[in-house]
């Protein structure tokens, strides 16, 4: 009991020790290398459906540079992670916070070798707002929560992605994770950590939430920047002043009192992944590791607009899913 209490104030440890249906939980890693020629999403987690027999834990794998996904299925016996802190394995495969092992083999990928991290940056968590859910963290039967793992880090070591080495020595990456029962009917998500001005990265979700037999869209954005993060949410009070989404372009401005970020991505093609509907890993998600992302923070004090930032995000990690019409009617329903 005192493990479930504590539980929203340890957004990196796993959440699902008394659940045995209808529950999914998952840990993202972005990688990317030096000279950020390769790009490189590994995902592993555990998929809790009412059919026992569709019970499994998985890691994904997508590449970037090649444009394949792969999939690698582990019987449930074959996972285990820690209530306490990030400590997950599945099969011979180990993932932690500070760095990853893999021994992936289906016949037709392999992806092997160790990677350490130095020098996370986590969301803050606080008593009154754990992570980057805010205080919604502290609200139970969330279809989905988010957690911001580490904005941007160091990576040591390679990977052996079929039968290529592939040194991320020198690279950055980024870490969050996803639990609930499923993932929203809608969504927009993005993430880089490569713009020209070093230590500065961004992330962003909008989201349908369901709430008490309706719904609402939810957002977060931080843009961490000089060691400080500008938060942008739904439980801080932001408000989404535009919201355009096409095939090639996404706009997004959003701002409370005083603070303002507007965003303009640029959308490219990516690969398919699995997705969690009820535990079941029975949707897809297609996801870029290459978009480019401008991010402007301005501050707000009266008429007057100052601009505090701007750049050009590159290796953007970029999903939308769903109606944009859906995430419009929301934003009136908060």
């Amino acid at each position: 009991m005192l493990r479930r209490l504590l539980a929203p104030w340890r957004p990196a440890a796993y959440h699902g020790g008394h659940r045995t249906r209808d529950f999914f939980e998952g840990w993202y890693f972005k990688l990317v290398t030096a000279d950020e020629r390769r790009a490189a999403a590994v995902i592993p987690g555990v998929a809790l459906s009412r059919d026992p027999a569709a019970s499994h834990a998985f890691v994904q794998v997508s590449d970037a540079a090649s444009g394949r996904a792969a999939y690698f299925r582990y019987p449930l016996s074959e996972f285990r992670a820690d209530p306490k802190r990030f400590d997950v394995r599945i099969g011979p495969n180990a993932f932690r916070a500070d760095g990853l092992s893999l021994d992936l083999d289906d016949g037709a990928l392999s992806v092997r070798g160790r990677l350490a991290f130095r020098g996370l940056t986590p969301w803050p968590v606080r008593p009154l707002s754990p992570g980057a859910m805010g205080w919604y963290a502290l609200v139970p039967n969330m279809e989905c929560s988010h957690g911001v793992l580490s904005f941007d880090h160091r990576i040591e070591g390679a990977l052996e992605i079929g039968g290529a080495r592939v040194d991320f020595g020198g690279g950055k990456g980024y870490l969050e994770k996803d639990w609930g029962a499923s993932f929203p009917a809608a969504w927009i998500w993005f993430q880089t950590n490569h713009f020209d001005e070093d230590g500065v990265s961004l992330f962003g979700s909008v989201a349908k939430i369901p709430w008490r037999g309706r719904f609402f869209t939810g957002s977060i954005f931080g843009l961490w920047r000089g060691r400080r993060l500008f938060r942008f949410a739904t439980y801080t009070g932001a408000r989404i002043r535009r919201l355009e989404a096409g095939a090639e372009r996404i706009v997004l401005d959003v701002a409370d009192r005083r603070y303002g970020l507007e965003i303009r991505a640029e959308r490219r093609e990516g690969v398919d992944l699995p997705a969690p509907v009820l535990g079941e890993m029975s949707s897809k998600v297609n996801e870029t590791l290459r978009a480019r992302i401008e991010a402007t923070l301005v501050r707000l004090d009266g008429g007057r607009r100052e601009v505090l930032f701007t750049g050009a995000g590159r290796n953007a990690g970029l999903e939308f899913v769903g109606d944009i019409e859906v995430l419009l009617a929301g934003l009136g329903n908060r």
